[in-house]
């Protein structure tokens, strides 16, 4: 009965969230620049801040925190690897920490990169402005 209905809702979901925006018909305050639908946050009065700043944001913070643990971690492996006492068992416990500490560690600074580069491009490609690190949010 479920496969029965499944494509009815989702045909139904889709059409309702693509048709919603011309439903709300928030009045918009500025016409400068290309319309991307930024002045939505400051009409329903919920933030005056672009979106993509508040992305960047929440983006910096969740990496940071990430970066800080597999810090964490490394520093644990290598106090594991010190006091183990000669132990073999212990020893390539901590060395199979550290590498998936370090792995981690790669794959956080590259996400990073990505990141900021998608961002930056992203900021020239809707504002017509280059980056030049006076907004550096993101």
């Amino acid at each position: 009965m479920l496969k029965k209905y499944l494509p009815i809702f989702c045909v139904v979901f889709v059409l309702g969230i693509s048709l919603l925006p011309s439903l709300v018909s928030a009045e918009l305050t500025s016409n400068s620049g290309p319309y991307l639908g930024l002045e939505y946050g400051k009409a329903t009065g919920l933030s005056g801040q672009d979106v993509r700043l508040s992305v960047a944001n929440i983006i910096n913070t969740v990496l940071g925190v990430l970066g800080t643990i597999a810090v964490v971690i490394v520093i644990f492996a290598g106090f594991k690897w010190m006091t183990s006492g000669g132990n073999e068992e212990s020893v390539k416990g901590a060395q199979k920490m550290l590498a998936a500490a370090v792995i981690g560690l790669v794959i956080i600074l590259s996400a990073y990169a990505i990141t900021r580069f998608v961002m930056t491009q992203l900021y020239s490609a809707t504002t017509g402005q280059s980056y030049t690190g006076a907004h550096d949010n993101f």
